[in-house]
Parts: C-alpha cells; sequence; structure tokens
C-alpha cells in the first residue's frame, strides 16, 4: 500500500468517526423588532373602555360565554374533512423520516432454501452429465446464508437528507395546527354571521310591518283628500325596498348555514335545527395585547412551517453537495450450501464473503454542480417565503387590530344614536297618545330607530368578527410551548 492510498484511507476513517457533514449549518433567520404593533396602545385603551375579561389564547373561544358556538368549534376539531387531510400529510412525512433514518443502518437480509431437482437426459446438460461416472438425475440443494449491506453515510449525505425530512415532518405538525387554527376561526366567524343574519331579519321583518303600517295609513289620508298622491307611491316604494332585502338576507342565512355545516365536515342541514333558533350575537372579550411581533415568530403556525420549510432547503443543499464526493459500501454474507442435508453446517459447506465498494461521480460534476445551484435556488426562494410569511402575520395582526378599534368606536356611536332615536320615539308616542302628534309621525320615527338597530348590529357584528380575526392572527388557538 502507497503513501498516498494510506492518507486516503486514513482520512475517510476519521471523517467518519468525526461525523463530517458537508453543506452549511442551518441558523435561523434573525428576530424581528421587539416592539409592540401599531394599534397596540388604541387596543389597550378599547380593552379599558369595555372592561371585559381578557381571552385565554389558548382557547380563546371559550371566552366568548356561548356554550353552543364552543361544542361546534369542539366537533369541527373532531371531524372537519380539511384538517384530516392534514393530519393525514404528518404521517406521510413520518414515514419518510423513518424511512431515510433507515438507510444510516446496515440492512440485513436471511435467505434459506431447499431445492430439489429431477434432470432431464434428453437435454444438452444431462447428456454431458449422464457421461459423467457415478451420475444421478436425482439432486438436492440445501443452501443457508445471511447478508449485510451498508453505505457508509462519510460526508453526510443521507444525515441531511434526514435532516431536511425532520424539518418537513415538523413542518406539516405546524400545518395541522394552522389547519386547526384556520378552521376554529371560520366557525365562529360562520357562527356569528349566522346570528347577525338573524337578527337583520327580524329587523327587516319589522321594519316592513312599520312601512306596511304607514302605506295602509297614507291610503287611508289619501282616500279622505288629505295628503297627494305621491305622497302614497313614495311610502309603496319604501315598503318595497325594505321587503326586497328580506329575501337576500334570508338567501344569506341559507348559504351560511350550508357553508357552516360544511365547515363541520357534515352535509347541508345537519345542524340546522340547532341553529334555527335566534339568539344574541356572542360577547367577544377582550384581546392581550402583551403578545407582540417577537412572540408571533413562535406562536403563529404559518411562520413555524416557513421557517421549518427554509431549515429543510439548508439542508438540502448539503445532500447536494454531497455527491461531489465518493459513496463507500460495505456488504457481507455468511452460510452453508451442500447437496446432503446432514452436513449442512459442516465446515465444508461454510462460506463467507466480504466486499467493499466505491461509487463515485467522477465526470459527473456539471450535473452535481446543476444540483448543487438548483438546492441553493430553492434555498433562497423558501428565505424569501419565510420573510413574507412574517411580514403579511403582521399585517394581519395591524388590520385586525384596527378593525376592532374602529368598529368598537362605531358601535358606540351608532348604540348612543340608537338610545336618542328611543327616546325620540317614546316621546313621539307620547305626543300621539295626548294628540299632539299624528301616527304617520310615529311610524316615521319608528322606522328611524329600526334603520339604526340594523346599522348597530352590523356594526356590533364587524366588532365581534374582527376580534375573531385577532385571535387567528395572532395564532391564538394552541399551546406554542408544546410545539418548542
Amino acid at each position: 500500500m502507497n503513501q498516498l492510498t494510506k492518507t486516503a484511507l486514513c482520512l475517510a476513517i476519521v471523517t467518519a468517526l468525526n461525523g463530517c457533514m458537508v453543506g452549511p449549518n442551518y441558523e435561523k433567520p434573525a428576530h424581528v423588532s421587539e416592539n409592540n404593533f401599531i394599534h397596540s396602545a388604541e387596543l389597550d385603551q378599547e380593552n379599558a373602555k369595555s372592561k371585559k375579561t381578557i381571552a385565554d389564547m389558548t382557547q380563546w373561544w371559550r371566552s366568548f360565554n356561548d356554550t353552543l358556538l364552543v361544542q361546534f368549534i369542539e366537533q369541527a376539531l373532531d371531524q372537519n374533512l380539511t384538517l384530516k387531510q392534514a393530519i393525514a400529510r404528518v404521517n406521510q412525512a413520518d414515514a419518510q423520516v423513518a424511512s431515510l433514518r433507515s438507510q444510516l443502518l446496515p440492512s440485513g437480509q436471511f435467505n434459506a432454501q431447499a431445492t430439489k431437482a429431477h434432470i432431464s437426459l434428453d437435454d444438452l446438460t444431462g447428456r454431458v452429465l449422464n457421461s459423467m461416472p457415478g451420475f444421478n438425475r436425482n439432486i438436492n440443494l440445501y443452501d443457508l446464508n445471511a447478508g449485510l449491506n451498508w453505505e457508509v453515510d462519510i460526508f453526510g449525505g443521507t444525515r441531511r437528507g434526514v435532516e431536511a425530512a425532520m424539518a418537513e415532518y415538523q413542518a406539516s405538525q405546524a400545518s395541522v395546527i394552522a389547519t386547526q387554527l384556520k378552521i376554529t376561526a371560520e366557525v365562529a366567524d360562520a357562527y356569528v354571521a349566522i346570528r347577525t343574519l338573524q337578527a337583520r331579519i327580524a329587523i327587516a321583518k319589522e321594519r316592513a310591518s312599520t312601512q306596511g303600517k304607514l302605506v295602509d295609513l297614507i291610503k287611508l289620508q289619501l282616500s279622505r283628500g288629505i295628503v297627494p298622491e305621491f305622497q302614497l307611491r313614495q311610502a309603496e316604494g319604501s315598503l318595497a325596498e325594505v321587503q326586497a332585502t328580506i329575501p337576500a338576507l334570508e338567501n344569506g342565512l341559507e348559504m351560511a348555514m350550508n357553508a357552516f355545516d360544511v365547515l363541520m365536515g357534515d352535509q347541508p342541514g345537519t345542524h340546522r335545527t340547532k341553529l334555527e333558533k335566534r339568539q344574541a350575537i356572542p360577547v367577544a372579550p377582550s384581546i392581550d395585547t402583551a403578545t407582540g411581533p417577537a412572540e408571533l415568530l413562535r406562536r403563529r403556525p404559518d411562520i413555524i412551517v416557513a421557517e421549518r420549510k427554509l431549515a429543510a432547503s439548508n439542508a438540502q443543499i448539503g445532500q447536494a453537495i454531497s455527491e461531489y464526493y465518493p459513496k463507500i459500501s460495505i456488504s457481507g454474507l455468511i452460510g452453508t450450501i451442500t447437496t446432503k442435508y446432514g452436513v449442512l453446517f459442516s465446515s465444508d459447506a461454510n462460506r463467507a464473503v466480504g466486499v467493499v465498494g466505491l461509487r463515485w461521480r467522477l465526470f459527473d460534476f456539471g450535473r452535481v454542480e446543476a444540483e448543487v445551484a438548483a438546492a441553493e435556488g430553492v434555498n433562497e426562494e423558501a428565505l424569501a417565503a419565510y420573510r413574507l410569511t412574517v411580514l403579511k402575520a403582521a399585517e394581519e395582526v395591524e388590520n385586525a387590530f384596527s378593525t376592532v378599534v374602529k368598529k368598537s368606536n362605531e358601535q358606540r356611536i351608532l348604540a348612543s344614536g340608537e338610545a336618542s332615536l328611543a327616546k325620540s320615539r317614546d316621546a313621539t308616542l307620547a305626543g300621539y297618545k295626548s294628540g299632539a302628534l299624528s301616527l304617520l309621525e310615529v311610524l316615521d320615527t319608528d322606522e328611524r330607530l329600526l334603520r339604526m338597530q340594523d346599522a348597530t348590529i352590523r356594526a356590533q357584528s364587524d366588532s365581534v368578527r374582527a376580534t375573531i380575526q385577532s385571535f387567528k392572527a395572532l395564532g391564538g388557538g394552541w399551546d406554542a410551548q408544546s410545539f418548542s
């Protein structure tokens, strides 16, 4: 063995013992600013005004104090079909990790075979053998052997593959959590939408009733020559306008209920009985603004998915680089083979084989270089995707916080206006009873009040739904410590 061969052998042994892995080691991207969100201070002020309980982020839907909503969410998490698909992908990724890890270890096999043959004397082989003394046409052959194959992962290509697969597995786990949070928010949002439409339909029917009474009154006045005809036509037009909103709202309610059932993983109409009884829009709890941008990186599952995919792409660079280096494999076989059963394990029947192999893509470096460049390109894309995911997450939080604050302010203004109109209606009704005001003025005040109530309900609904989106945007709905 010459000096160069000895040196190469020693280098290979040392490298194997040290567990060398080619390619860049992964480092997480730098964290974002520790500052609070832009609208955190406004939201804190809103929390102080409302004096509502701050929700537990891990199970925020329970803080709405709506038993039916809690039941629906828990049922959806148990049977939603989109979530079942995500869970199935986790199982696939887990199997991929196990498959790649097994490649780091030797693979063995055991074979046992007993053969009994009766040789033909009419073919060429039989004629030749038959010419030999002592030839026996009946042959027995017994063969037992155990084999071993192992490709030694000297330069870490397989280990980088395991690293990439493990990161993909973790990404699939986070995807399940992201799906859970999405479903939770969608069920809560759909539930609030249903309660909102039910309330608006009730108000629309009241408005139609009020407008109908107004039309009847104007008809009576017209018949007595008190009012001109155009007032009747205007009142009829207003009545038709209000009446037309009812089918549109009812159709929206039908569609919302059907979408709700599909979210639950059921046929449309399944939960109609539970939902058809009108209930108030649930009151949203306060949002904990302590979850800042830095905490968002740890809590948002879609950010975790993007970060784990970035880690996987980094490992795949090393996997591609390992193809520049030779692959060394070790194979062995021990066993026994004989034509006589009684001497199966005798020394004369024993056999053993050992093989050391070398595989090297020595004249294929152009293709390897292209594979490395492709892996680096995927890594750059994954890094950009991660950064964009972080920015989009922050945008969602800011938009949700802003909507909560603005819609809450709008709701308060409308509620104040509703209170004023309610007092006006009471005063108008008292004036009508005393004979100072006409029924026409009473009905007109009722119509104004009902319009204001509809606007108030819409603002309340928007505020509650924005709160739901805030919990979703903040990654609420799971214990982030369990993934750390």
